[in-house]
């Protein structure tokens, strides 16, 4: 059932498509669409729009790329929609001058259960810290990042060996889900906000290329939620003879050695590659060579098994 609200979507990448293209399955009635420039992408650096600019087109949704959220002309634009709800998931921090144009205000669609993992990269934290649990929640936004009024949340259970982008797809799906629920029940007066408690807060803060350097000095379960933490992306990576290397998957095997030093690397007579952790040994099931495709283990030790020999 649609809420029969006006409705301005403010959102960028897969996930948020995901709901978009969802939301107007639904019938929901999506007046106007935000997101950010086209921008360059890839490893040929080609210039390509969002994914949520490509469902816009899809469905014929006119499309606002701001460069500036207080641009008078864009301020100008989101008023004329006559918007009753803007709807935020995966965008950039809206200023008040915008949040505040609608008579319901925005809401986010947040991939945690507020007030854990605030901020730009839920997903991967949640795995990085070995959490068992995560969700979705919806909020209405304030002036702050991820801390305002909670509309609804639902959990849902992470797999042990379950990796950023497999976690991704699952809470995408939960996400349009809440996102319909949501925009229904402030359209007939049932949701009532309910503050964040001031409990439990932790930060998500985006991920930068020095932060997915493997530290194998880690525990064996520690650096497994790593490596599945930011795999497919931004990847964990080791630098091995001056070659960046993304470890996209690992398993923690029960027959492990416990005489690898932490970081030192094993290639089997079976052609498994281990590596040493501070108290056992992990398994390397597929990596990823920089501008090269993602392979087996196996595969990958065909032809570059001399990069795990030790340092002359």
């Amino acid at each position: 059932m649609a809420s029969g609200l006006r409705i301005v979507f403010f959102g960028t990448p897969e996930f948020a498509a995901y709901i978009l293209r969802e939301l107007v399955r639904e019938g929901e009635t999506v007046v106007r669409v935000v997101t950010t420039p086209d921008k360059p992408q890839g490893r040929g650096q080609k210039v390509r729009p969002t994914a949520v600019k490509q469902v816009a087109k899809e469905f014929r949704i006119p499309i606002l790329t701001p460069a500036n959220h207080r641009d008078p002309d864009f301020l100008y634009a989101l008023k004329a929609c006559n918007a009753d709800i803007f709807v935020v998931v995966a965008y950039k921090i809206l200023p008040r001058e915008v949040f505040e144009i609608p008579r319901l205000g925005a809401f986010n669609v947040h991939a945690s259960l507020l007030p854990k993992y605030r901020g730009a990269a839920p997903i991967n934290w949640a795995l990085i810290c070995g959490e068992k649990e995560t969700g979705i929640t919806t909020f209405l936004i304030d002036k702050n990042v991820d801390t305002g009024n909670m509309l609804l949340a639902e959990a849902i259970t992470i797999g042990p060996d379950e990796t950023a982008g497999e976690l991704h797809d699952r809470l995408m799906v939960l996400g349009a889900k809440l996102a319909s629920q949501t925009l229904v029940g402030l359209a007939d007066g049932a949701l009532s906000p309910i503050p964040q408690t001031s409990e439990g807060i932790t930060a998500a803060p985006k991920l930068f290329p020095e932060d997915c350097v493997i530290d194998f000095r880690k525990p064996v379960r520690r650096l497994h939620d790593f490596i599945r933490g930011l795999s497919p992306y931004p990847g964990a990576v080791v630098i091995l003879h001056g070659i960046r290397i993304k470890i996209l998957r690992s398993r923690i095997p029960s027959d492990g050695p416990n005489s690898l030093l932490p970081g030192q690397f094993q290639v089997t007579d079976d052609h498994r590659l281990l590596s040493g952790a501070l108290d056992g040994a992990i398994e390397v099931l597929e990596l990823q060579r920089e501008g090269k495709r993602a392979m087996t283990a196996e595969a990958f030790l065909r032809g570059d098994r001399d990069l795990f020999r030790p340092p002359v």
